[in-house]
Parts: C-alpha cells; sequence; structure tokens
C-alpha cells in the first residue's frame, strides 16, 4: 500500500528547484540519488504487466531504480541480505553494541565521508577484537556484523555503527567456544578509552598525509595548530559506546538486523504531510524519556531535501 507521503513526491515537487538553486553544491551521486527517487516504480524506468491466470485481471507494475537510498527500495534488499545471513548465525545470544563518533569528529568526517566512515569502521571493528582477545576480558577470537548510520532521528549527521556480536568466540587455539556472561559481554568503559585511542592517532594521521579536505566554513582546519585544538576537547570526553544486552535468539538477531541493514535517513511511513507548510515527519528526540520521546517536526522542503542528501555515502563504500 502506498504512503500517502513519500520522498519521492517530495523530490519531485521541490526537487527541480532545489537543483537550481544549489548546483556548484551538489554532488554527481547526491543527483543521481534524487534522479533515481524521483523516477522509482515511474514510467520513466518502464515496466512490465503481471496478470491473473485464473481471472484475466491485469495491471502494469513499474520497475524500481533499486538504489540503495530509496526508501522503497530497501525491503526486498533486506529479505535477501537477511536469508543469506541465517546460516550465519550461532546457537549463542546475540549483543547490540554501537559506536558513536563525538559531534567534533563528526564535522571532520562530513567533508571526508569516505575516508572517516572507513576509520569509524576499522576503529569500532579492531576496539571489539582486542578487547575480546584480551585474557583479562573474554579472552577469545569474536565475529562482528557492523552497519554504518549517519543520520539521528531527524536527519541531522551523526556518523555511528551498529554491532551485532555473539555472546562469545574461539579460544587462541581454536580447541573451543568461550561463552561471555549472560548478560554482559565487554566493560563499556574499556571499549570507548581504546576506540578514542585508535580513532584520534589514526585521524591525525590522515590528516599528517595530506589525505583530509576542508572548505567553507572549516577550512581553518586545514592548518594542524586549529585542528589540535579543535580536537582538544574529545581526547578528555567519554566516547560513547552503548552495549545492550543479548537477544532472545538467532531468530530475534534476524529480526532486530532487518530495522538495521538497509534503513536510510528516513522512511515513507514517518511522513505526515507536505503542504505549503514544509515537509511534516516523526523523530525520536532522544534526551527525552516515555512517551515524550516521540515528537514531530516540520522542515522547509529545502532543508528537507538537503538533510536526506548529507547522508548520500560515497560511490563504492560498503554500509554493512
Amino acid at each position: 500500500m502506498r504512503a500517502s507521503v513519500e520522498v519521492a513526491d517530495i523530490f519531485r515537487a521541490a526537487g527541480p528547484a532545489y537543483r537550481a538553486a544549489h548546483a556548484r553544491h551538489l554532488s554527481l551521486a547526491q543527483l543521481k540519488v534524487m534522479s533515481a527517487i524521483e523516477h522509482c516504480r515511474t514510467a520513466a524506468l518502464g515496466g512490465h504487466v503481471e496478470a491473473c491466470e485464473d481471472c484475466g485481471q491485469w495491471r502494469i507494475a513499474y520497475n524500481s531504480c533499486r538504489n540503495r537510498h530509496c526508501p522503497k527500495c530497501q525491503g526486498a534488499a533486506a529479505r535477501t541480505w537477511l536469508a543469506e545471513r541465517e546460516a550465519d548465525l550461532l546457537p549463542a545470544g546475540y549483543f547490540h553494541v554501537v559506536f558513536t563518533l563525538p559531534a567534533e569528529v563528526a564535522d571532520v568526517a562530513f567533508q571526508n565521508k569516505a575516508l572517516v566512515y572507513n576509520l569509524l569502521f576499522r576503529a569500532a571493528s579492531e576496539t571489539m577484537l582486542t578487547i575480546a582477545a584480551d585474557p583479562k576480558h573474554l579472552g577469545a577470537r569474536i565475529g562482528i556484523t557492523a552497519v554504518l548510520h549517519t543520520w539521528g532521528s531527524a536527519m541531522t549527521h551523526h556518523p555511528h555503527v551498529h554491532m551485532i556480536v555473539p555472546g562469545g568466540g574461539i579460544a587462541p587455539d581454536r580447541s573451543r567456544w568461550i561463552p561471555s556472561r549472560p548478560a554482559f559481554l565487554l566493560p563499556v568503559h574499556v571499549l570507548g578509552k581504546l576506540f578514542r585511542r585508535l580513532f584520534l592517532t589514526r585521524l591525525l594521521a590522515l590528516r599528517d598525509a595530506g589525505r583530509l579536505g576542508f572548505f567553507g566554513t572549516m577550512a581553518h582546519l586545514a592548518d594542524r595548530r586549529t585542528f589540535l585544538r579543535h580536537l582538544a576537547p574529545v581526547r578528555g570526553k567519554r566516547w560513547v559506546v552503548y552495549a545492550k544486552a543479548p537477544f532472545a535468539g538467532p531468530e530475534a538477531v534476524l529480526a532486530y538486523l532487518a530495522r538495521y541493514t538497509h534503513r536510510v535517513a528516513i522512511s515513507n511511513s514517518r511522513l505526515i504531510a507536505f503542504d505549503k507548510h514544509g515537509v511534516t515527519f516523526r523523530y525520536k528526540d532522544y534526551r527525552r524519556d516515555g512517551a515524550d520521546r516521540r515528537q514531530v517536526m516540520t522542515l522547509a522542503a529545502d532543508e528537507f531535501i538537503r538533510r536526506f542528501l548529507i547522508h548520500v555515502l560515497p560511490r563504492g563504500f560498503h554500509r554493512i
């Protein structure tokens, strides 16, 4: 059933004006995403006829764009991916672990997405593997499924990695399975400290190698001293690593993964209205508790499109 309002509707109505106003600032990847979403399941992409052999009823079904940023094209992709992963699940409890970048580092990532997102993946994974292998903690080699999300609920830039981790691992000599404690995997404060050190050390190395670029309001960070001052507050700050109690079983893990693996910045189901006032949608304010967490926001169409497009991933970048 078609949602009453879709991202495609907003792009078709407000997209041409947005492209004209921001032509010098839109990447080819962003333009391709806009075009794909606007034309998804329309005559522009062609289609096919579906007919019932019993009653003779038929209908035209237009082809999907299959773009990984399209809200309408993720269901089938998620089901296929999950079916392939089902055989990989172990008969063990699984933990949900999240690594989040502080705002100061997210600013750097915004202008260096491919490099910093890749660093986020690597630093978070190495942190988990290192602490899990330490005999003081688990003393085992673990497996990880990691998914990158770059957005907060209101589509702001908020890079973080979701991990699904089995509650245990293989002994160093590969002789046995070492289980974690039932409701405890690894100490999050230890994970946070190592993650911070690994990430900042390698981020500075990227900067010193001349691989990071800065422009516009962040052009001043090209100066090394200024860059170090920008990062100074996060060196003493606690980096957030979140670990949730284990799932009930493999089936629960799959159900949970289905909500994360192929998610985009906003789903059509969260959209409420698109009118002269702008785009109104539901979001969660995680600073609030209980029922107050669910909020409604209205953005001008131009700002809605801008927020959506900042989450377009670099070409060839794997989110999982």
